[in-house]
């Protein structure tokens, strides 16, 4: 018994110990945003990376989510004779849930495991080790712009997955379904607020913080050798999901 309390003792005070390592390094990535960012073009690099080459996986998963909403959306509603509101309920979701999370949901998969593993990579090649005999900052050149980059980016991902699944759903909906397109966007501009808007859009904010955090930090403190740097990815991409899903719920908890 005595050695069950022990083990479950030291796990617990291991998770704690990485929990406030995680947090003073986001306090500290944050810090040397603010004083010391690095040059633009380390944070135009990084927008490009994280933003414009995701631009395509975003944009094919909104047109198909768009299209589905639609799908499911009209015989759903066709059984209480509300085809119009179709434009209402497949915007809402899209602007309110569906863009944002699976905006940071494909931004995760195609440059958070690729943001880990490159961090990963050159903590075991000691590189990092190389930069800090150096006197120079890695947060200054990995972390900060990757972290600027990701809140600036993944809003304006999310505005072009909003966009591009409504234009899917009108597909389906008007082209295909014959919903009236009259009704289709007139009821959406009668329903959607400016407060839906701005709540995806801060979402997207807070998701991409939770992005480039998660896996910069998995990167940073990887462990030896290429398991290390697979291991690092692995978990790098599942933690930031989960916390995106989960933190996903206490934003809309609390501007709803």
């Amino acid at each position: 018994m005595t050695y069950l309390l022990a083990k479950v003792g030291a796990w617990t005070l291991g998770r704690l110990k990485e929990m406030g390592r995680m947090f003073n390094f986001i306090l500290y990535a944050f810090y040397i945003c603010i004083t010391s960012p690095g040059h633009p073009r380390h944070i135009l690099k990084q927008i490009s990376f994280i933003g414009a080459k995701s631009s395509l996986v975003v944009v094919l998963t909104a047109c198909f989510t768009g299209m589905v909403l639609a799908l499911q959306g009209y015989y759903t509603l066709a059984k209480f004779g509300s085809e119009g509101m179709l434009g209402v309920a497949v915007s809402l979701s899209l602007i309110r849930e569906l863009g944002p999370v699976l905006t940071a949901l494909m931004v995760t998969g195609r440059a958070g495991s690729a943001i880990a593993a490159e961090i990963g990579i050159m903590r075991i090649s000691e590189q990092i080790d190389a930069l800090e005999t150096m006197a120079l900052e890695p947060f200054k050149y990995l972390v900060a712009p990757k972290l600027i980059a990701s809140i600036f980016v993944l809003p304006l991902l999310c505005a072009i997955f909003d966009v591009v699944g409504i234009w899917g759903g009108y597909l389906v909906g008007v082209e295909l379904l014959g919903v009236n397109p009259g009704a289709y966007f007139g009821e959406m501009e009668n329903s959607v607020q400016w407060k839906d808007i701005y709540s995806g859009l801060v979402k997207s904010g807070c998701f991409g913080v939770i992005i480039a955090w998660i896996c910069c930090y998995r990167g940073y403190y990887t462990g030896h050798g290429a398991e290390g740097v697979s291991r690092a990815t692995t978990t790098a991409v599942v933690t930031s999901s989960v916390l995106i899903l989960v933190w996903d719920y206490f934003i809309t908890s609390v501007l709803t």
